[in-house]
């Protein structure tokens, strides 16, 4: 009997129906993709960082290294299981072409290396270490995914040639977020090539328990070794190389959340429309004594059927395009170990939104008890109370058409109809405008701010050689003599002791100079602005856990010294762990030098970077716009695919959202509509007052949901980049994108749909629906 009456109840109501199982398999493929993205994300990384044999601490160093006293070091701390010294061999990017693309313009630190001997190994695609034979380069797989370099291609290295034999993924530098870049020679080639860049030492060390690295890293610190270079963690690189997919999947759970929210809320638009057609039904079943239940199962089979051919649809569609959403994952990190648990992981998750769906429905349809058997016969609709607005009232009105006034009292006189069509359109709105500001602040050069780099046009970084201050002194004089540069500043990076709180000392990294030129955000607090005065990074104030307005004490040219802190702010570059004040210390080792500017005339940044990097050799000169796109364009570019699929996804929902709550509404107003016929009013009359309710609520629903995505986005995102390392966030809003086309957008897709399903308006008869 089921069956019979649910195929005929389907075929029945085909579109609404089709509607339904839309929206249930749209909200259980973005569940099952998001849990399957997580989980692959997850196993591919464990995977990659399991095969490279990751380092769990390394000390990058530049300068003289004490072999003799780190081996002693590693063999006296219990905690070590490995240790190594590998070299890297920076090189200006000028001094590498591959193919028929010079990398000049890198803002990377590119680098060569031989194959590691203990860990730390390069990884060809298949997740094997490679053995790179005489003139063969293994090429880091960024550059295959820019299209810089392909097999085959020929290589020139300081003018030796090589063939791209392969590409290599390398644990600790694969993301564009990594400030250096390793390429694969043989040991031969290494030694030919030598002499054409600077040595730079990675101190490397895996421990037995890496829940002890806290402890190891105090241990080195307190131990004096050399530490003229950003330390690296274990952690750090997880999340380094999570972040740019990371990214992508965090704004597919959040547009999965809503797609659900706003599935449950469809469900009960057709649900009602589907009570509403079979008023006069129900009340007869009643009447001759059939129970409530047995009236319950007919619908909660109808729907539980709809529940699960939209589920297994979901995951089907969810399976179509997982292969697309991983290619980055996959080719990054390669395979994850855990792809046959993301499965399951993501059939849990459409099971669980398919029960939901079946409870759901089941408490709606308690409804069913408040039904009058004698209304529902009499009259075929249900009988629903208006709430009466003293103030708008049609005698009173003189600035609207009569059909638009009408159509706007019946939304304030029947609200708890509307709320629900109102909270839909406001979730649609949510999802295209978090999307789309997500990605126009992550893409804008002020998002640089939050990630502890200032707002400057050119950047010229002074590492990995002798006389350093020198050489800034020259590239100053250089400067001070150029028009075309408005102001400039100089930051220099020194290594300090600081006192912990059990009175050991730990080296903190802190860039002198003055801050106030090119500002950075800080989370809490400002920059410093006096000599006693220290900013820290988000990383080090809760490693040393310090807030602001605390103290702590640094060793200055043998002395101890109290410096208050004046502000805690974001930083990704140089492992998180840095410090910023105004002080000055001439006894202590320069570790390197920024130079920041600022030019009168944008349009001169490209032709002084290609100026400054000929004139000064030993410098890395980069245009910030071309670091910012170098640095996060990975992340940018998942993000924007994300926030594409979300605009295609609310409008989608937005249409058939209007269409399910204009069939509903109808059937619901069969006696009203004929009312108002028998009255005088015409077809186009009431169309245009279907029109005006519609547009009423779509334009608070619009408002609504722009306020609603920046504030509450705005935290929403914000929670999820702070766990990658931005300790705070503002939305920096394209207000022609939020402010105009996306509300239009949603204006003509919900107009469309309007005019759409009110059109059966004219089908209705005064005869068959005014009853005594």
């Amino acid at each position: 009997m089921y069956k019979r009456i649910i195929r005929n109840d389907i075929l029945k109501s085909k579109v609404i129906t089709l509607t339904t199982m839309i929206f249930i398999a749209t909200s259980t493929m973005l569940v099952s993709l998001a849990a399957i993205l997580v989980i692959n994300l997850s196993g591919a990384l464990d995977t990659l960082m399991k095969q490279a044999k990751t380092p769990h601490f390394m000390q990058m160093h530049s300068g003289e290294v004490d072999i003799a006293r780190l081996t002693s070091f590693a063999e006296k701390n219990n905690n070590v299981d490995d240790f190594q010294v590998i070299e890297f061999l920076n090189m200006d990017g000028a001094k590498i072409i591959l193919g028929d693309s010079s990398l000049a313009n890198s803002v990377q630190d590119n680098g060569f290396s031989i194959q590691s001997e203990k860990f730390d190994y390069l990884l060809d695609l298949e997740g094997n270490i490679i053995n790179v034979s005489d003139s063969e380069l293994y090429v880091p797989i960024s550059y295959m995914k820019d299209g810089k370099a392909k097999v085959g291609d020929k290589a020139v290295i300081s003018g030796k040639e090589f063939i791209v034999k392969g590409f290599l993924r390398d644990s600790q530098m694969n993301s564009s977020l990594s400030a250096s870049k390793r390429f694969l020679v043989s040991e031969n080639d290494y030694i030919d090539i030598k002499n054409a860049g600077s040595i730079e030492y990675l101190i490397e060390f895996r421990l037995k328990e890496l829940s002890e690295l806290g402890t190891f890293e105090t241990a080195y610190a307190s131990a004096g070794l050399e530490a003229n270079g950003p330390t690296i963690t274990y952690s750090l690189i997880k999340m380094i190389n999570a972040l740019s997919d990371g990214m992508m999947i965090a704004v597919i759970l959040l547009i999965s959340a809503l797609v659900v929210a706003i599935a449950f809320m469809c469900i009960r638009f057709t649900l009602l429309a589907k009570i509403e057609d079979d008023y006069h039904e129900i009340g007869v079943l009643k009447a001759i004594g059939l129970r409530v239940s047995d009236i319950k199962k007919i619908y909660i089979a109808k729907y539980a059927t709809i529940a699960v051919v939209g589920s297994i649809l979901g995951f089907v569609l969810s399976i179509m395009f997982k292969d697309k959403l991983l290619e980055n994952i996959r080719l990054y990190m390669g395979e994850s170990e855990n792809s046959s648990s993301a499965l399951l992981f993501g059939i849990l998750g459409i099971l669980l939104v398919c029960l939901s769906i079946i409870a759901y429905v089941s408490g709606m349809l308690r409804r069913f008890r408040k039904i009058s058997a004698a209304e529902a016969i009499r009259f075929g609709t249900s009988l629903e109370k208006k709430s009466s607005i003293k103030r708008f009232v049609l005698s009173k009105n003189r600035l609207l058409n009569t059909n638009i006034f009408l159509g706007i009292q019946d939304v304030l006189s029947r609200k708890r109809l509307y709320a629900t069509m109102l909270t839909v359109l406001l979730m649609s709105a949510f999802i295209i405008i978090v999307p789309q500001n997500v990605h126009n602040t992550i893409s804008s050069k002020s998002f640089i701010q939050y990630m502890g780099i200032g707002d400057y046009d050119m950047r010229i970084d002074i590492q990995q050689t002798d006389n350093i201050s020198e050489k800034s002194a020259e590239i100053v004089k250089m400067i001070n003599s150029d028009s075309a540069i408005s102001k400039y500043a100089i930051l220099t990076t020194k290594t300090f002791k600081v006192k912990m709180g059990d009175g050991s000392e730990e080296n903190i990294k802190i860039e002198l100079g003055d801050h106030s030129i090119f500002p950075i955000e800080y989370s809490e607090g400002r920059a410093p602005n006096v000599t006693n005065e220290i900013a820290l990074s988000a990383l080090n104030a809760d490693e040393l856990s310090k807030k602001v307005g605390d103290a702590i004490i640094l060793v200055i040219e043998g002395e101890e010294k109290k410096f208050t802190i004046s502000g805690i702010y974001s930083d990704i570059t140089n492992g998180g762990k840095t410090a910023k004040a105004v002080f000055t210390a001439k006894s202590a080792d320069i570790m390197w030098s920024i130079i920041c500017a600022e030019l009168s005339d944008k349009s001169l940044v490209d032709g002084r970077t290609l100026e400054y990097t000929y004139k000064f050799d030993f410098a890395k000169v980069s245009d910030i716009d071309e670091f910012v796109a170098q640095t996060f364009g990975s992340t940018i570019s998942s993000v924007r695919e994300a926030s594409i699929v979300a605009v295609a996804i609310a409008l989608i929902i937005t249409v058939l959202v209007t269409l399910l709550f204009m069939k509903m509404l109808i059937t619901k107003d069969r006696y009203s509509i004929a009312a108002m016929k028998a009255f005088g009013f015409t077809n186009s009359d009431i169309k245009k007052q279907y029109i005006s309710r519609s547009f009423f609520v779509l334009i608070v629903g619009i408002v609504l949901g722009t306020l609603l995505a920046n504030t509450l986005g705005e935290v929403l995102a914000g929670a999820i980049i702070s766990s990658f390392g931005a300790a705070i966030f503002n939305f920096e809003v394209n207000s022609l994108s939020a402010y105009l086309f996306s509300p239009l957008l949603m204006i003509c897709a919900v107009l469309i749909a309007t005019i759409i399903g009110v059109s059966v308006t004219g089908q209705i008869k005064i005869s068959e629906n005014i009853k005594e």
